[in-house]
């Protein structure tokens, strides 16, 4: 006989009989695998199949016949039910069965009052009768409000519940049983399993590869015969679904290719995951891939070596090469980037020149101020809060920006401020490209690329002897490339935990100083946008010469500036250019013509052309 029946499955076969109460979380909603007796395969919800778990195998010598256990399933809603089996006749001992009614074709005995439910419940599993008796209580957590604050009802409910674990009978060496069936253990008041050695807890995780596998080739496997280079990817990218999904999945592929011939499983799987959204990453123009590096050397200056380094991970995204090397790739982001060094020299530009090239559009990159993020609880804002917590129905920030977005780039900017549980968080969608929202949704990150910005290993923090606090320099403008990306790079180790660090990889940007030539390219570039955007506005043109370039190129190879980058340069602009010539033109605005530009005595002046 097979041995692929999973571990949960094991577990509750071998503690049957045994244990008096099980509480079974996680995966509850599922159809599960069952091989039977002739190693068939088939798939059950969790009701048909607890059934099964609880045969006996084992002959009883005094019996004629196997010793079986009669089930009784309860809700909130229906009470006690059965599909096969009589509950009046299996509860009449225990209750006056009063209030039975025909539902469904399943009979049920509504109990309202949960206390007396309870009762019933404690006299059935302390009660010796020719059979033991399992009792499934689902949605066990809706019965009460709030498992840390119990109502006097609610409460003398799991105080029956708790004195039927503990006295539980045992016919013939198995135990009565009682099966909770939560989503979270912790949905239940803690006094009730903490402690208490006749409760067993049971986790059913969603499907993994080889189960997904075992699904797949039962009822895709006409789809899969006729395109087998597509099975490994096809399983790999439905990690993270459950069986009844994989199911919905198949349903769907088959009314979309009556209607398309060309219609895909993949194209299928795309659907079932994101909706009907437009794959933005298959849309990307050859052409556009091709030219990447200049395009992004024209927006961002003097980080040459980063511009390549990074055009490499995008090539790979784009040609869905990224991780190959991994044992499973079909749930990894589409590429991941952590770009580092000093502060203001083009980190963020390049994340939404990238953004602006690809999709066309800057705003395709979204953007979190990661210290906004930096509180014990900011985890929730990013993911979305828990049941019961303020902001549950909102969501979190990221996982509906992904839900609506799931094609684009996500800038998690100085990463290094937002508080460790958020890094916990990442560390999951770095590995598997999802994760489960506030809601209990599955999120996918398997078609964003992934940017994280920091300045780590630049400065570091000083607190003098007064308890002020300043930022002390660990590089130098001065110093060799080389040498500050190994700075900037220790720097990045010896704050995140190993885990992280070997998720990012190799894919550490660091980003250069804006040296002395760079710095004049941003000058001219800067001033000339700037003529251009009050030309186009103003109709006033502004003529410049070389010595007024000169002047401000002279400006921005100050250390202090030059140690700020592209953001220094753009301040002192502001301030040496910007606000001298608004000044000129709202004093000279009644006057006509074209505006010169010229130094005298070591400052900028403007006058009208005659």
């Amino acid at each position: 006989m097979t041995d692929k029946k999973p571990k949960w499955q094991k577990e509750i076969e071998s503690f049957k009989g045994i244990k008096s109460t099980f509480i079974i979380e996680g995966n509850i909603n599922d159809i599960y695998p069952y091989y039977d007796e002739k190693d068939q395969l088939n798939y059950y919800n969790l009701d048909s199949l607890l059934i099964k778990l609880f045969k006996i195998e084992e002959l009883i010598v005094e019996a004629v016949t196997k010793l079986e256990y009669n089930f009784v399933f309860c809700n909130p809603v229906l009470g006690f039910y059965n599909k096969k089996s009589s509950v009046p006749e299996i509860l009449k001992d225990f209750d006056e069965a009063n209030n039975i009614f025909k539902n469904d074709g399943r009979e049920s005995y509504k109990v309202d009052d949960i206390e007396k439910l309870s009762v019933i419940i404690k006299e059935a599993l302390t009660t010796k009768k020719e059979k033991p008796i399992t009792i499934v209580m689902n949605f066990a957590a809706r019965y009460i409000s709030s498992p840390t604050s119990l109502d006097s009802c609610e409460n003398n409910m799991f105080i029956n519940l708790f004195e039927a674990s503990m006295n539980a009978k045992a016919i013939k060496g198995y135990s009565n049983t009682l099966i909770l069936v939560v989503e979270k253990f912790n949905d239940l008041p803690s006094w009730f399993y903490y402690n208490n050695p006749n409760v067993r807890t049971i986790t059913i995780p969603n499907p993994d590869k080889n189960i997904r596998l075992d699904f797949i080739e039962m009822n895709y496997k006409e789809e899969l015969e006729s395109n087998l280079k597509i099975k490994g990817k096809f399983i790999d990218n439905t990690e993270g679904l459950k069986n009844i999904e994989l199911k919905e999945l198949k349903n769907l592929y088959e009314r979309h290719k009556k209607k398309d011939e060309n219609y895909s499983l993949l194209d299928a799987l795309t659907m079932y995951k994101y909706g009907i959204k437009e794959n933005m990453w298959e849309s990307i123009d050859d052409e556009a891939v091709n030219n990447l590096e200049n395009s992004l050397k024209d927006r961002v200056k003097g980080q040459d070596k980063a511009i390549k380094k990074v055009s490499s991970v995008i090539k790979r995204a784009v040609t869905g090469m990224s991780g190959l090397q991994h044992s499973s790739t079909g749930n990894k982001p589409k590429g991941i980037l952590f770009f580092a060094g000093p502060t203001g020299t083009g980190k963020t530009e390049l994340t939404k020149a990238l953004a602006e090239v690809l999709f066309g559009d800057e705003n395709n990159c979204i953007r979190f101020d990661m210290s906004e993020y930096s509180e014990s609880h900011s985890d929730q804002k990013l993911f979305g809060a828990p049941p019961g917590y303020v902001g549950y129905e909102a969501g979190g920030q990221l996982t509906n920006a992904i839900k609506e977005r799931p094609f684009s780039i996500l800038l998690f900017d100085e990463i290094e401020k937002a508080h460790p549980s958020i890094m916990d968080k990442f560390l999951q969608i770095l590995e598997d490209g999802r994760m489960t929202d506030g809601q209990g949704n599955t999120v996918y990150f398997s078609e964003a690329l992934i940017i994280f910005t920091s300045n780590l290993g630049i400065t570091k923090k000083i607190i003098d002897s007064s308890g002020n606090e300043r930022r002390e320099m660990l590089v130098s403008i001065d110093e060799s490339y080389e040498d500050m990306e190994n700075k900037v790079i220790n720097g990045i180790k010896a704050h995140f935990k190993p885990e992280v660090v070997n998720r990012i990889g190799n894919n550490i940007v660091v980003f250069d100083f804006i040296r002395d030539e760079v710095s004049q390219l941003i000058v001219k570039s800067q001033i000339k946008k700037i003529n251009e955007n009050i030309e186009k506005i103003k109709k006033i043109k502004i003529l410049i010469s070389p010595e007024i370039l000169e002047y401000y190129y002279k400006l921005a190879k100050e250390k202090n500036i030059l140690e700020m980058g592209g953001r220094g340069i753009g301040n002192m602009i502001e301030d040496k250019y910007i606000n001298e010539l608004s000044d000129y033109i709202f004093n000279s605005r009644n006057e006509n013509g074209n505006i010169i530009a010229y130094i005298e005595n070591e400052k900028i002046n403007f006058k009208r052309e005659e």
